[in-house]
């Protein structure tokens, strides 16, 4: 009997993404990907505008929302228009367009649920590709802390490109999550509580202007809600 073919939707959660855009979506391997997405969080530049000069499916929030809640109306609209795998890259060509390819056979393949892209193979590497220092000590960190409260040996808890078995995101009550950062942090902590076998592969660290970053400030509040979230779920495995 011939194996269903999977449908495979790229999500763009953008937010002033103008001048990476067409770079990313140009590297995405068309042969691969049956649709592209683009949610654009109310940008204050000309996303919307590059966007509609590819072949892209656009949806348009009327202000801006927030990062989590960006993941939210991608993922809500992947499943609606029948995806059956969603890749999650950020438009910002922080993250290499040509490795979906290898995130998508290993979930087809039936090795994995849940892909993540890795940036921290080794200090040298994640410095030299432009990661701040206090983000890759901080990164080292909570990663450690997690897997000790998980069980797991993941190398990056952190990573902007994921990918996921659309059980995955039926099944988990992403809608109930944060509107912000923190989102990222419950997603994997939902996908380890349910069980869903988690692969990863190394991607180039890329850092550089035109690339969106959060600020210190928001970064050790999305810090705080993650050691937070890893000490309950720590507590709550030793019941």
């Amino acid at each position: 009997m011939e194996k269903k073919r999977l449908k495979v939707s790229v999500v763009l959660p953008a937010y002033n993404a103008a001048k990476t855009l067409k770079k990313t979506v140009a590297e995405i391997d068309r042969a691969i990907v049956d649709e592209v997405i683009l949610v654009d969080d109310f940008s204050g530049d000309e996303t919307l505008k590059v966007a509609r000069s590819l072949d892209l499916v656009i949806v348009k929030h009327r202000n801006n929302r927030g990062y989590g809640a960006n993941q939210k109306t991608c993922y809500r609209t992947a499943l609606k228009r029948g995806a059956d795998i969603v890749v999650m890259l950020h438009p910002d060509y922080q993250y290499d367009p040509k490795l979906i390819k290898h995130f998508v056979a290993l979930i087809k393949e039936d090795y994995f649920d849940v892909m993540l892209g890795s940036r921290v193979r080794s200090r040298r590497e994640a410095l030299a590709g432009g990661m701040p220092v206090y983000k890759y000590y901080a990164n080292r960190i909570l990663t450690l802390l997690e897997n000790l409260a998980t069980g797991h040996n993941l190398s990056e808890w952190h990573t902007g490109m994921r990918a996921y078995r659309r059980k995955v995101l039926e099944n988990l009550e992403f809608k109930k999550y944060s509107d912000d950062f923190f989102f990222d942090s419950q997603m994997l902590f939902g996908i380890v509580a349910k069980k869903y076998r988690i692969g990863e592969i190394s991607v180039p660290v890329v850092y550089f202007p035109e690339a969106s970053s959060i600020n210190f400030r928001r970064s050790f509040k999305y810090g705080l809600e993650t050691l937070w979230l890893a000490t309950k779920f720590w507590f709550r495995g030793l019941k």
